[in-house]
C-alpha cells in the first residue's frame, strides 16, 4: 500500500514553486457533483499527488474546493479556469492555496491573495508576466501553444522562466515535458477521467494518480536548449 502525500505540518508550501516541487503531476480536475471532491482528493493523495487543481467550470467547484479545504489538510487544493478578480477572491474564500489562470491578465496580478500561476502561449505574453514580476507560468494550451518545441524556444530568450504546461497532454507526452529543464511540473486530466469520478472508481484513480507520481523524464536526446 503507498504511503498518502503529507505536508510538513510546520512549513506547508506557500510559494508555486514549492508546491510545483511535490510531484511531476498537477491533477486538473472538473467535479459536476461536490460530494465527489472528498473521496476523489483522498484517492489522489493516496497516490502520491497533493496539489490539486479544481477548475471554475462547473457550479460545484467552489463548493468542492471547500470541502476539500476543511476536510483534508494534506491537500494543497487550488482553483482553476480563474479568468476575473472576482474568479480569484471567491477561490480564495473557499479556501483555494492556490489559483491557476487560462491566459495572462494584469488585473489578476494586482496584490492576489493566493499564490498564481498565470497562463501563457507566446513570447508577448511571457514579457508581459515577466515585468509583472512572475518568473513561473502556465504555457496553456501546451500541445497547441508548440509543446515541447515551444519550451526548448523560450528557453533561450526566458533563461529565468519556469513553467507547468497544460493542456493535451497524456502519460505518454509527460516524460518529454518533464524532461525539459525550464518544467518543474505537468498538469494533467487523465489522473481523474470523468468516468471513474461519475462511478465512484477512487481505487482506479488511486492507481493513476500512483503512476504518474512517478512518472521521470525522458533521457536527453541531444537537443540544446
Amino acid at each position: 500500500m503507498s504511503v498518502p502525500a503529507s505536508l510538513p505540518p510546520t512549513a506547508p508550501p506557500s510559494t508555486i514553486e514549492d508546491m510545483l516541487a511535490l510531484a511531476p503531476i498537477v491533477p486538473v480536475l472538473t467535479i459536476e457533483d461536490a460530494d465527489h471532491a472528498v473521496p476523489l482528493a483522498r484517492a489522489l493523495l493516496r497516490g502520491g499527488l497533493a496539489m490539486l487543481e479544481i477548475t471554475l467550470r462547473t457550479p460545484a467547484a467552489l463548493d468542492a474546493i471547500a470541502r476539500i479545504a476543511a476536510d483534508l489538510p494534506d491537500a494543497l487544493v487550488g482553483a482553476g479556469t480563474v479568468t476575473t478578480p472576482k474568479d480569484l477572491r471567491r477561490a480564495a474564500r473557499a479556501g483555494a492555496r492556490f489559483a491557476v489562470s487560462p491566459g495572462f491578465l494584469p488585473k489578476l496580478a494586482e496584490d492576489p491573495e493566493i499564490p498564481l500561476l498565470p497562463g501563457v502561449a507566446t513570447a508577448t505574453e511571457i514579457m508581459r508576466a515577466q515585468d509583472r514580476g512572475y518568473r513561473t507560468l502556465k504555457l496553456f494550451p501546451a500541445e497547441i501553444a508548440g509543446g515541447v518545441a515551444a519550451l526548448r524556444a523560450f528557453a533561450g530568450p526566458f533563461p529565468r522562466v519556469q513553467f507547468c504546461p497544460t493542456g493535451g497532454i497524456t502519460p505518454a507526452l509527460a516524460p518529454d515535458y518533464l524532461a525539459q529543464p525550464n518544467v518543474l511540473a505537468v498538469g494533467g486530466s487523465w489522473v481523474a477521467p470523468r468516468s471513474a469520478i461519475i462511478s465512484g472508481n477512487w481505487d482506479h484513480i488511486a492507481f493513476l494518480a500512483r503512476e504518474a507520481a512517478t512518472l521521470r523524464p525522458t533521457p536527453a536526446r541531444g537537443h540544446s536548449a
